[in-house]
């Protein structure tokens, strides 16, 4: 099914007038008619128009009209975390869309494999590491093969990957439209304490400490010492947590983004996700990935046994000094994450 024409022409319409309004200045028009069509492309999955890989088919094919043309439960399962962000960013439009454009910048954590056609927003504190030195594997054109002989340090050099915003307008869009484009998420609040654990209860992270944790003592620490307004390598978690509802803290500068919410890093209220992993089912996501890239044979998602690795129960210790005030102005912060992923309301808060 195609759009009727008048509908093409009011999207046309929508069009110029955008293009119209911004003309002169470098913003991206994204199809703003993506998520008009993503019920007609989930109802009646792609035609010829979608181009093929090298003479095989692409994953977004793969992923809306298999091969196999009985559904496993595992598309079904998919199907499902599309349409709950799909209901968030509707019931919650005012919050979710106040902007109707996104400009390049906002597409740095975009990460596009031109080879496989492929589009991975990483989100940091959700395996990203990992699916980083995937993303170098498959872009890499034979020069890597195993991802875990890939150092951490050298997945997070800009330089290795090509990101969205490194493309021209046109090029932009046509990735949109034409690449399986997918993300990794997790429990909010587990992935917030991940975060702090690791950025401000690790030794070696100064740079964190100079930049955040020094700002953080100065503005929630009453009677601050010296050494700590100096350090800043003593921040409490729920220093933490009032510098982060702090109105202030937000109207300064965009979260940092470890700690800035899903919704805002990967815009998936203008950008139609193909697919939603979780953390917690973490291998079966993204092998399930791999398989639609047509790699599955030949490459697997790094598993190893991490002790370190937050859980919900040790989430559920961090929360237990934060007043029911303080979680209730965090929970609204993270708010559309929770929904738009299906994660409930953590037993441990106590909102009010």
């Amino acid at each position: 099914m195609k759009p009727g024409l008048l509908e093409v022409m009011r999207m046309n319409r929508i069009c110029r007038m955008v293009l119209a309004t911004c003309l002169g200045s470098f913003i991206l028009v994204i199809f703003y008619f993506q998520s008009m069509l993503h019920p007609v492309m989930r109802r009646s999955p792609f035609g010829v128009d979608i181009c093929c890989r090298k003479g095989s088919r692409s994953p977004l094919q793969e992923l809306y009209n298999p091969t196999q043309l009985e559904l496993s439960n595992t598309a079904v399962l998919h199907q499902m975390r599309r349409d709950q962000v799909t209901d968030t960013c509707r019931a919650n439009s005012a919050v979710s869309r106040k902007r109707r454009v996104l400009t390049p910048s906002d597409l740095k954590h975009l990460v596009v494999d031109e080879d496989h056609e492929l589009i991975y927003c990483y989100v940091p504190k959700v395996a990203c590491t990992n699916w980083k030195r995937l993303m170098m594997v498959l872009t890499g054109r034979g020069k890597y093969s195993d991802p875990m002989e890939i150092p951490a340090n050298e997945a997070h050099v800009s330089a290795n990957l090509k990101t969205l915003n490194q493309y021209s307008i046109p090029e932009i869009n046509h990735r949109l439209k034409s690449y399986m484009k997918f993300l990794f998420v997790r429990e909010p609040f587990e992935r917030l304490v991940s975060a702090y654990r690791n950025k401000f209860t690790q030794k070696y992270n100064t740079s964190f400490h100079k930049r955040y944790g020094t700002k953080i003592v100065r503005r929630q620490r009453k009677n601050a010492t010296q050494e700590a307004l100096r350090k800043g390598d003593d921040v409490k978690f729920e220093e933490f947590v009032a510098y982060l509802i702090d109105p202030h803290t937000q109207r300064e500068e965009p979260f940092n983004e470890h700690w800035q919410t899903v919704y805002s890093l990967c815009h998936p209220c203008h950008i139609h996700y193909d697919l939603v992993g979780k953390y917690e089912t973490l291998e079966e996501d993204s092998n399930y990935v791999l398989q639609l890239a047509g790699v599955g044979s030949y490459l697997k998602f790094p598993t190893y046994a991490k002790s370190t690795r937050t859980t919900d129960e040790m989430t559920t210790e961090f929360f237990q000094n934060i007043s029911s005030e303080h979680q209730t102005q965090l929970y609204e912060v993270y708010k559309l994450d929770f929904l738009m992923f299906n994660y409930s309301v953590p037993s441990y808060l106590k909102l009010e």
